[in-house]
């Protein structure tokens, strides 16, 4: 699908809910309030193996291994069903944990050399503001600048759901894009520098292709200024990397409150250039940012007591230690298919290791069913376990 397509795809569903009087089981009469639990989704990313993680012995995450594992329920053997088509990598990861399911994606990016996938059934976030009144701003994926084309994720291609109910993505490329409307809204540019910032929007804004339709709401404007006014407009002072996404993630609680937060943690994956300390350093800002993101959680009454955290990676990794070039995820190995997942907060049983094999789309309906909303097209059962 052209990214034309996508957004008259977009733009027609919103005529079409505009215009039908017909009712739909995705958009009741009356959106329920929502009062929790929040959940925050820590996407351990960037494909890590279970020994450098939540293995006490070899992990370069002290916190989540040794502190945190006693507080939640634990799967040890999840997994990303080995199908034919399914790719285990970072988006296709992420779109199985927010879908429910394992689907083939089709790269639709306009820029050569570059990947970008959406969701082909409804998202977790696009469930939960079908069934609640939920600003998109409290729907909220937080996103690294170096896999910009993730931003797209905030809404499928679903008729049923799709643009209407849209998250919001914060990244560093959004906070970019802000700066050139801001600039441009100035009308002091003119001839080449007005030609080049609006060459440079679009390039920004080309990893959300429905922009006219998805505008960022008065938080997320108040948002951004305020982030530049701590941080200004180069980019040199503000953290990089994964300690970026920790900082942001900080942010958006105090200001935003999401009820739904996805942080897509990414930094391990620099081990594709064969330097092991890439990977298990990676692991470690990780590891420091979820103790941030969950010391900070238990300091604001807007999600102390109320809010249950759900970690998992995106893949996993080679652990083949003969292979030219060691830490791949793309070849298919086995262990590239074994992740994990660990749940903890609120309802959530403590101290409790699930010895079984359970499928990586297990997380969609888990999320539903915590947040009592009914994930129609996610594929695997829920994790019954993990309730107290």
């Amino acid at each position: 699908m052209t990214s034309l397509s996508r957004r008259v795809f977009g733009l027609s569903a919103l005529a079409l809910t505009a215009a039908s009087a017909l009712p739909s089981v995705a958009q009741p009469a009356i959106q329920r309030p929502y009062t929790g639990p929040n959940v925050i989704i820590i996407r351990f990313g960037g494909g890590v193996r279970r020994a450098e993680t939540i293995n006490p012995q070899y992990s370069y995450a002290p916190y989540l291994s040794k502190r945190l594992l006693a507080e939640g329920t634990l799967y040890p053997k999840m997994r990303i069903e080995a199908r034919e088509g399914i790719v285990t990598s970072h988006a296709q990861g992420t779109l199985n944990i927010l879908t429910g399911r394992y689907d083939r994606y089709e790269n639709i990016s306009p820029r050569f050399g570059t990947e970008m996938f959406e969701a082909k059934a409804p998202t977790l976030f696009e469930y939960l503001r079908a069934a609640y009144d939920i600003a998109p701003h409290e729907a909220l994926i937080v996103n690294g600048e170096n896999r910009p084309d993730e931003d797209i994720l905030v809404y499928s291609t679903d008729p049923h759901y799709g643009i209407r109910y849209h998250s919001s993505v914060i990244s560093l490329t959004q906070f970019k894009a802000h700066l050139l409307r801001k600039k441009l809204a100035t009308g002091a540019l003119t001839g080449n520098a007005l030609a080049d910032a609006r060459t440079e929007l679009s390039s920004l804004e080309a990893s959300n292709l429905d922009r006219e339709a998805v505008r960022p709401t008065p938080r997320l404007e108040a948002f951004w200024e305020n982030w530049r006014h701590d941080y200004g407009d180069s980019g040199l002072i503000n953290a990089r990397g994964d300690r970026l996404l920790t900082a942001l993630s900080l942010r958006a609680m105090r200001e935003l409150k999401p009820k739904l937060m996805l942080v897509n943690y990414q930094d391990p994956d620099y081990v594709h250039w064969g330097n092991a300390s890439h990977y298990t350093r990676a692991i470690a800002i990780i590891d420091d940012g979820l103790r941030q993101i969950v010391d900070a959680a238990n300091a604001d009454p807007a999600y102390r007591g109320n809010t249950v955290f759900i970690v998992v990676p995106d893949c996993g990794r080679d652990d083949n230690p003969l292979m030219q070039i060691r830490y791949q995820h793309h070849f298919n190995s086995k262990s590239a298919h074994d992740v994990w997942a660990f749940a903890f907060g609120r309802g959530i049983a403590r101290g409790r290791v699930v010895d079984k094999s359970v499928e990586q789309t297990a997380i969609a309906r888990t999320v539903a069913q915590v947040m009592n909303f009914n994930a129609t097209s996610a594929e695997s059962p829920i994790l019954e376990e993990v309730f107290a």
